[in-house]
């Protein structure tokens, strides 16, 4: 076994373990919180940290059997089945993600009128949405055969075999507009949104500061370290919105963005993609749904608090004497991110 090899197993095997935990986690969290559940955006999160449980149990298995064996390790029916499901799960995935975005973008641009424009109804409107978008694609990928087993990305996935080279032209136009209509699509709803929530936060910060500057005019005998210690959080204030989007966006581009390129550039003809590049992209798109829980989710004080109920419940079952809750104080104890 080359050490490539060896790396590119033990990726994927990482990222199904730590995407199976996170994403679990995040299930188990809206299991044990109606406040998680009675928030819009929870929908929106439940739908992506289902998709990532699939393909964390379904095509990063195979995929992982795929490198190791360097073969074909399913029989072409489920492999088919196995493509299907890795197009409608990417999809849906990337969706998701936008849908966020833009749950985002109202809560902030919109705050008062956020109840009415976001409701429950909406955002089951939207993921149906998303469902039917990527069971679309899904289908006329099935029905075309179009999914079978790629040796340059040791995946059952959307390839285009030697029996169908004649339909090669469809299969371009399909592989394009798919991705598009879901990568193309997604990187631009999530720019446009964080955008504008970034330009609503950094006049909030403004408006902040100026307040801030005023108070401490006013306050002339101020201690200097107060004055110090004002200026720094304001600093903190204007890198914090910036970090946060900087975190949602380029977590996306830097997961999907090689693995989208490299499927483009894979139908021009004169091109032959490395496998191993093949398979290194594909780990970039199995580390998102690993990474996902920890950008919407994990870090976020609601859900870790629930984490800390769950925890601190597990060692009252093994400790039947000791009936223990969990208080504000434990809670606060882990400081807030991503509020």
């Amino acid at each position: 076994m080359s050490i490539p090899q060896f790396l590119l197993k033990g990726s994927v095997v990482v990222s199904a373990v730590v995407a199976l935990l996170t994403n679990f986690s995040v299930l188990l969290c809206f299991t044990q919180s109606a406040e998680l559940r009675s928030h819009v955006p929870g929908i929106f999160t439940l739908n992506l940290s289902i998709s990532n449980v699939i393909l964390a149990l379904i095509n990063m298995p195979a995929t992982f059997l795929g490198v190791a064996s360097s073969a074909k390790p399913l029989r072409d029916p489920l492999c088919r089945a196995v493509s299907f499901t890795e197009t409608f799960i990417t999809c849906n995935a990337m969706l998701s993600m936008a849908a966020l975005s833009v749950d985002r973008w109202v809560a902030v641009v919109f705050p008062l009128r956020y109840s009415s424009k976001m409701r429950y109804r909406d955002a089951l409107v939207i993921v149906s949405y998303s469902w039917l978008h990527s069971l679309t694609f899904s289908l006329i990928q099935l029905m075309m055969g179009w999914g079978a087993y790629s040796h340059t990305y040791a995946s059952c996935t959307l390839h285009l075999d030697a029996e169908g080279a004649s339909r090669r032209s469809a299969y371009v136009t399909f592989t394009a507009l798919f991705h598009c209509s879901s990568f193309a699509l997604c990187l631009f709803v999530l720019c446009c949104a964080y955008l504008k929530v970034l330009r609503v936060a950094r006049s909030h910060c403004k408006r902040i500061d100026v307040i801030t500057v005023q108070t401490l005019l006013l306050l002339v005998d101020i201690h200097p370290s107060v004055k110090e210690r004002c200026l720094a959080q304001q600093r903190k204030r204007r890198r914090r919105a910036a970090k946060k989007i900087c975190i949602f966006i380029g977590s996306f581009i830097i997961c999907f963005s090689p693995y989208v390129i490299t499927r483009l550039v894979e139908l021009l003809p004169s091109v032959d993609v490395p496998r191993h590049w093949g398979i290194a992209t594909k780990c970039l798109v199995y580390a998102k749904a690993s990474s996902d829980p920890f950008v919407y989710c994990l870090l976020r004080h609601q859900y870790r608090k629930v984490l800390v109920n769950v925890i601190y419940r597990i060692d009252n079952l093994k400790s039947p004497g000791l009936i223990r809750t969990v208080d504000d104080s434990v809670s606060s104890a882990f400081k807030p991110v991503f509020r």
